[in-house]
């Protein structure tokens, strides 16, 4: 993945471990899917128990790896939702920690 947009310029990962989340929608997605379909195959016998178990492993070996680019962006979308970039972020002012020497000197 490219560290940041080539056409406006935007940073993806904000910080080390950003994309954890990512993880968490990838595994979610594959669980949600195994839980629904698995059953209804199971009880609607269209498909041997051992033959439904084997394809159910494929699935959940191959689809997280596929849809790791879009969990990366379901991610990405997502904390942009939640958490804009200001359109000057590199031009920011780092944030004053609460506990400065001027605070302490400050207080009783």
């Amino acid at each position: 993945m490219h560290p940041s947009c080539s056409h406006c310029g935007h940073v993806f990962e904000r910080e080390p471990g950003f994309f954890l989340g990512s993880v968490y929608i990838n595994y979610g997605l594959t669980a949600l899917v195994i839980c629904v379909v698995y059953p209804i195959l199971v009880y609607r016998a269209a498909i041997t128990p051992r033959a439904l178990l084997i394809s159910a492993t494929i699935f959940m070996i191959v689809f997280p790896i596929w849809f790791f680019r879009y969990a990366r962006a379901l991610w990405c979308g997502f904390d942009e939702w939640v958490d804009p970039v200001p359109d000057d972020a590199s031009k920011a002012a780092p944030p004053v920690a609460a506990d400065s020497e001027q605070d302490q000197q400050q207080s009783p």
